[in-house]
């Protein structure tokens, strides 16, 4: 795979006229059976939600996808994922989903975390890249942030010591640590990728970050072709906002991943084109990559002016995972298409369009 993640990006970079752009030519040799439509268990979520997942099952059905659809009613505001969707997503194995609210306060658990843990989606991947069409601050941006998504600061082991102290408390384990930096290690010989960079604040938590990077250390080691560096994260993020294009594949404990692959989305285009996904040994969830809770304003919602980009390309990331690379490589192209162009977009890229406006051109760039 080129040194772009996304296939169509190298691409359009070499052509000013969206009238050139023409996807590459894709040699894949599929195994017989490859072509039976798959299931894939869907979540709208809430606000939002369904009206980004539903501009993905339009698209889906005009490309004539080999998908199909479980649909269930989850809410953020439940106390727990119901049992009937778990048992879909470990029959499928493959879930997409849009953003699950979760309350502030009061002891209510995050869906969205709640299902990391029930499914061990120890993987959280975020792509955060320029794309053609969109100016920004910052060129060149193809940042890659590989979260471990199980523990941290995210475990969930709070108490109230005594009225008005609050104990809460960080796990980091060897297991974890290692099984993120294996991930992060082997994407990036995957891709291609040249450079991992982990995250850490092992100056001041130095058992804790200690021990991340401990891992992270002798993972490295086994792959000798790829350069490892290390930062501390408050420099990271000074780093980001200033040189973010000196960064690859980026690995971080939980909380740290959060606010760098929400302020690298911010950088490279914004959080309403963000692609990612968590994944396990056994199971992948593909959501907006960044601020993937996020369920807009009322005012978009009343408006239908959400932006459908990013779960679109996350879709394209689950149509790889599913091995449908040409599906994934059209729908890419499509998207990028429509970007470039510049006449349909939403408001938060600084156009004026309906989602199902956005949705329509993405259908007509279709090849």
């Amino acid at each position: 795979m080129a040194r772009r993640s996304l296939p169509f990006l190298k691409d359009l970079l070499s052509r000013s006229s969206p009238s050139r752009i023409t996807t590459r030519s894709v040699t894949y040799m599929h195994r017989p059976g490859d072509g039976t439509p798959r299931p894939v268990t869907l979540i709208p979520g809430d606000g939002i939600g369904p009206m980004v997942t539903g501009a993905v099952e339009q698209v889906m059905e005009a490309m004539h996808a080999p998908v199909y659809f479980e649909k269930f009613e989850v809410h953020g505001n439940m106390k727990a994922v119901p049992q009937e969707v778990l048992e879909s997503i470990r029959k499928n194995q493959v879930c997409l989903k849009g953003g699950l609210i979760t309350p502030m306060g009061g002891g209510v658990s995050s869906l969205n975390v709640q299902l990391r843990k029930e499914l061990d989606l120890y993987a959280s991947l975020v792509n955060c890249f320029n794309l053609p069409g969109l100016t920004m601050r910052h060129n060149n941006v193809d940042i890659v942030v590989i979260r471990e998504n199980t523990e941290g600061e995210y475990s969930g082991l709070e108490h109230e010591v005594i009225p008005g102290v609050v104990e809460s408390l960080k796990v980091i384990t060897k297991f974890c640590s290692e099984r993120i930096a294996k991930y992060a290690f082997e994407y990036a010989y995957l891709n291609n990728r040249k450079t991992v960079t982990a995250v850490h604040k092992a100056n001041i938590m130095k058992l804790a970050d200690g021990l991340f990077l401990e891992s992270c250390r002798e993972v490295a080691t086994n792959y000798p072709g790829i350069k490892y560096n290390e930062i501390i994260v408050d420099n990271c993020c000074m780093q980001l906002v200033s040189k973010p294009e000196q960064f690859d594949v980026m690995v971080t404990p939980n909380l740290y991943g959060n606010l760098i692959a929400n302020t690298a989305a911010g950088i490279a285009g914004g959080t309403g084109v963000m692609p990612g996904g968590n994944v396990g040994a056994e199971h992948a969830v593909f959501e907006q990559g960044a601020s993937a809770g996020n369920v807009g304003s009322e005012k978009v919602l009343e408006q239908k002016i959400a932006n459908p980009v990013a779960l679109l390309l996350s879709s394209a990331m689950m149509l790889r995972h599913l091995q449908f690379p040409a599906f994934a490589d059209r729908l890419e192209t499509a998207v990028a298409r429509v970007i470039l162009e510049g006449k349909y977009r939403t408001k938060d890229l600084g156009g004026s369009s309906t989602t199902q406006e956005v949705v329509d051109a993405v259908i007509d760039a279709l090849d």
